[in-house]
């Protein structure tokens, strides 16, 4: 399959879970419709960015894998003949719980799962309360489209993170992703932020040479606490191709959006720029240690 239609989806808060879900299934079959054959949902997509508060109220939030959200968007998968990347907050055992991304196959199966491996701890991000860093590794997930190099919003910002799915084989990095502006910022630390946040994730197509996807939320979410000032969701979710050009960018409002890769690009960019050939992995053992004092 030398071109592949893939849709990012970008939505703003409901009311409840079931709105929420509602609102996904709504876009995965509009994506279908319009082509796509791989759906890539936002960070936690079922519900609230609840990491705002240390609340363990919110533990009852998560679900096991497999479970109610996989069976749902499984049958999807299967009805519409789609691969879809999923968003959920893991219920593994009592007490331990992960930020995990799942992988339902065109047949409707789970080709597989990647447990959220960086963990902010930032005002508004309380991520490390809620989620254990992930234990699966940076393995690509196999489906019927290819590798895929699922990983999950703060990742984005490791380069570790994607050369190592790189160099597993993964075709194409992927990134469901909940990140957004304080209010309280000034337009242009704003700007900056956002920037930097597409700029380093096109970063990552370039210096692997494969495309990068990241669909984020969209829409004020204010603090359940009522302490801070809430997060204003910037959505630009994206494609970019294997040498970082941006092939497709969402606004600040909902939408479904639909890019076709061409999948021969990624052998091409490679030969002219052979990163992986040149990489000098005789000389990196000092990227081990966390900082050489």
């Amino acid at each position: 399959m030398q071109r592949l239609k893939v849709a990012l989806v970008q939505q703003m808060l409901r009311e409840d879970r079931d709105a929420n879900i509602a609102a996904s299934v709504a876009s995965i079959r509009s994506a279908a419709t319009l082509g796509a054959r791989l759906v890539v949902l936002q960070e936690l997509h079922t519900g609230s960015y609840f990491c705002q508060t240390e609340d363990t109220a919110c533990f009852d939030l998560a679900e096991t894998i497999p479970g109610p959200s996989t069976e749902l968007f499984g049958a999807l998968a299967k009805e519409l003949g789609v691969v879809i990347v999923a968003s959920l907050f893991e219920r593994r055992a009592p007490g331990l719980y992960h930020n995990t991304a799942v992988v339902l196959d065109s047949d409707g199966s789970i080709a597989g799962k990647y447990r959220k491996m960086h963990i902010p701890d930032d005002p508004a991000f309380y991520e490390k309360f809620y989620f254990t860093p992930g234990d699966l590794g940076f393995e690509p997930i196999q489906t019927t489209l290819g590798k895929l190099g699922v990983l999950v919003c703060w990742d984005q910002w490791y380069p570790e993170a994607a050369r190592l799915m790189a160099l597993a084989g993964a075709e194409m990095l992927i990134y469901p992703t909940a990140i957004g502006w304080d209010p309280r910022d000034e337009p242009a630390e704003q700007q900056r932020q956002l920037d930097a946040w597409i700029t380093v994730q096109r970063s990552h197509a370039v210096a692997n040479g494969i495309p990068v996807l990241a669909a984020n939320r969209v829409g004020f979410e204010a603090d359940p606490s009522g302490v801070g000032a809430g997060i204003r969701f910037w959505g630009s979710s994206f494609a970019a191709g294997p040498q970082g050009e941006l092939l497709a960018r969402g606004g600040e409002q909902e939408e479904v959006l639909v890019v076709e890769l061409d999948r021969g690009r990624s052998e091409q960019v490679r030969r002219i720029w052979p990163f992986l050939r040149d990489r000098r992995i005789d000389a990196y053992p000092e990227i081990l240690r966390r900082y050489r004092d």
